[in-house]
């Protein structure tokens, strides 16, 4: 929980018994690899923040293609968050892509703390902002080359590319697993 209490510190000010109180309204959940956090077509009711392992958001394309949009990392939280405050289906999937250990809020318990903890809104507001921020700005732009968009790849997740399958990079980069073998080995 510590990391948790860490990540938000960043965004606000608590004081201890406000601290105790979110520790309270928290479990901790482990997904293994290839499990959803949440999935497309149903409502996400939870709130997760991830200590270990990595996560991806993706979707199918109409031609039933898989497209993975991004990865998250350790120390970040994880949540459809448009969809989880309109109640609303989910029109992607978040996926454990490695096994990982998160701490996770209901929907009523991330909900509560916004009438006990006085400023929780304005910290909330701040944690969904870089959460957002995160998901959309790691894209790559197809009208990139590949050996372009895998380097943004590298500078934008460093420590992923010995950790996850190529199969998650090469949907994420837009390409077949059989180029981004090529583009590795020509960039070694």
């Amino acid at each position: 929980m510590k990391e948790l209490i860490e990540y938000i510190l960043q965004f606000g000010n608590l004081n201890q018994q406000q601290i105790e109180l979110i520790n309270k309204s928290v479990v901790v959940k482990e997904l293994r690899k290839d499990e959803y956090f949440s999935e497309a077509g149903k409502i996400p009711r939870q709130v997760g923040f991830i200590i270990e392992g990595v996560v991806r958001g993706c979707y199918y394309s109409n031609k039933g293609v898989e497209i993975t949009r991004c990865f998250i990392t350790e120390n970040n939280l994880v949540v459809d968050y448009p969809n989880f405050e309109l109640n609303s289906p989910s029109s992607e999937y978040i996926q454990a892509i490695t096994d990982c250990k998160l701490v996770i809020f209901t929907k009523q318990n991330w909900e509560e703390l916004s009438h006990t903890i006085v400023g929780w809104d304005n910290i909330k507001n701040k944690m969904v902002q870089k959460c957002l921020y995160q998901k959309s700005r790691k894209s790559p732009v197809i009208s990139q080359d590949a050996t372009t968009r895998y380097a943004e790849f590298l500078e934008n997740y460093p420590t992923l590319a010995n950790r996850i399958a190529l199969s998650h990079i090469a949907s994420y980069l837009g390409v077949t697993q059989q180029s981004l073998s090529r583009i590795r080995k020509n960039i070694r």
